[in-house]
């Protein structure tokens, strides 16, 4: 585990506007587009935020768009769009469905990504969880798990530095078969999403890092010491994630709901070091806001008052 009590946790940040899930998307937000989404990118640059990360879907069936909306960007076009635009913060799906895709599709949209934006990406990755949307894809929605698991070895292969990447497996085979740009990443990290026991041993066993799936604070110590258990035999950087409570820094003067974390930097700063202490490397950090300028000021009290105290 690259986690130690002396190591200060990293934050990022899911980027608003570029998917509107009624379960976390803001009102303003149905009114927003790509001058916001940029705003809050480069502020997320400048504030010290490890990464900004985007969702994705290809396709919402109109059973679920009442609940998910059909506000879903496409991860590798609102990321290269946003890699030009900033210069440090890295770039994270979160998360992929990359078994809806061919690996070596994945693979050349994602190294030329990180190419492009000089070694920033990180390539999130999860199951997925819409039956229609496999179906209209062609990919058996039963077998996900097995898709994505065969999905890790073969992106392993085609995003490391071989020109002519090779893999034998029972959904994909291929060798012989060039693909540059290389990644400008020696290896680009694959963190797992999702919180289920066979996601959490597939981010343990195949991955570079896991993110749950909004695990609350008292699971996540379990789940944390399952994956060290599972990769006690194996070497090599780890990265563990928890997505935070919603926050506001200061006292709000409008309802912001009882699950958000409110009150000074020091008190916030108090509350979030819990996470580190339970394991966690990295903070996904959401902010409540009525609009662009609020979301962002909220974002830059963060790196300047609460940060600097994780």
């Amino acid at each position: 585990m690259t986690h130690t009590d002396k190591r200060r946790m990293e934050y990022g940040i899911q980027l608003p506007v570029q998917s509107q899930s009624t379960i976390y998307a803001e009102p303003w937000e149905a009114g927003a587009g790509p001058d916001d989404l940029l705003a809050v990118a480069r502020t997320a640059d400048g504030a010290g935020f490890a990464y900004i990360a985007t969702c994705d879907h290809v396709a919402i069936p109109r059973r679920l768009a009442p609940a998910m909306s059909t506000v879903w960007y496409d991860p590798v076009a609102t990321l290269a769009y946003l890699a030009a635009a900033t210069e440090r913060v890295r770039l994270l799906s979160h998360v992929a469905v990359v078994g809806l895709r061919h690996p070596l599709l994945t693979a050349k949209q994602y190294a030329t990504l990180d190419r492009l934006s000089g070694g920033r990406l990180i390539l999130g990755v999860g199951a997925g969880h819409v039956p229609e949307e496999f179906e209209a894809l062609g990919v058996d929605f039963r077998q996900r798990g097995a898709v994505l698991d065969e999905c890790l070895d073969a992106l392993t292969a085609a995003l490391g530095p071989e020109e002519f990447p090779e893999h034998h497996g029972k959904l994909y085979d291929f060798e012989g078969l060039g693909q540059r740009p290389r990644p400008a990443q020696p290896r680009v990290p694959l963190w797992v999403g999702g919180s289920s026991p066979a996601a959490v041993r597939r981010a343990a066993l195949k991955g570079d890092g896991w993110l749950p799936q909004g695990d609350p604070r008292d699971r996540l110590p379990a789940q944390i010491a399952r994956i060290r258990e599972l990769r006690q035999d194996r070497e090599g950087p780890f990265t563990v994630g928890a997505i935070a409570e919603p926050l506001y820094i200061g006292q709000p003067s409008w309802d912001v709901g009882r699950r958000t974390l409110t009150g000074g930097a020091d008190q916030l700063a108090a509350s979030l070091r819990a996470y580190g202490e339970m394991g966690v490397d990295q903070l996904q950090v959401r902010f409540r806001s009525r609009g662009r300028s609020e979301l962002t000021d909220q974002m830059a009290a963060f790196g300047t008052e609460v940060a600097p105290h994780l």
